[in-house]
C-alpha cells in the first residue's frame, strides 16, 4: 500500500485530527538531487577530496547502480535516501530515482511527525491567559 492509498483510506474514515499528509511531506520539500555514487566520485576527484581504500576487486563500477536522492527542506535540514541495484542490467535511471526518494521520503515522515506532535503537546493560550501575561499577572489556572 504506497502513500497516496493510505491517505485515501485516511479521509474515507473520516479521521480528521491534525496529521501529517503526503501533500504535507511534498510541500515541505525545497530542492530534489539526485546522483550515483560513482557521480559523486567524479565530483570529489575534481575537487581533489577523495579519499577512498580499493582493494583492487574490480567492483569500483559498481557504483554507477548505486543511486542517491538528498532532499533539502524547507528549513534547510537533509534527508537522503538510496536504491542499489544488484544486476548491472536491471538499472534504470528513473527506477533508481524513484526509489532512492521513496526512500529519503520514509525519513521524512517521522521528522514532521515529531514536529507535528511537539506542537500539539504545547498547551493552548486562552484569551484570559493572554491578557494575564500582558498585565504581568499570574494566569488565572496557575492562579488556583
Amino acid at each position: 500500500m504506497n502513500d497516496q492509498q493510505i491517505e485515501q483510506e485516511i479521509q474515507a474514515k473520516g479521521l480528521t485530527a491534525p496529521r501529517i499528509t503526503p501533500a504535507d511531506i511534498e510541500s515541505n520539500i525545497d530542492t530534489e538531487i539526485y546522483f550515483t555514487a560513482d557521480h559523486g566520485i567524479e565530483g570529489a576527484l575534481a575537487k581533489m577530496e577523495l579519499h577512498a581504500r580499493h582493494q583492487g576487486g574490480g567492483h569500483v563500477g559498481s557504483l554507477r547502480l548505486l543511486t542517491f536522492c538528498v532532499l533539502v527542506l524547507k528549513n534547510g535540514f537533509t534527508v537522503t535516501g538510496e536504491s542499489a541495484c544488484a544486476s548491472p542490467e536491471n538499472f534504470d535511471t528513473e527506477l533508481g530515482r524513484k526509489i532512492a526518494r521513496e526512500n529519503a521520503i520514509a525519513k521524512v515522515w517521522p521528522l514532521m511527525g515529531y514536529e507535528l506532535r511537539t506542537q500539539l503537546s504545547r498547551p493552548v493560550l486562552t484569551e484570559a491567559d493572554a491578557i494575564a501575561d500582558l498585565n504581568g499577572i499570574p494566569r488565572p489556572a496557575a492562579a488556583a
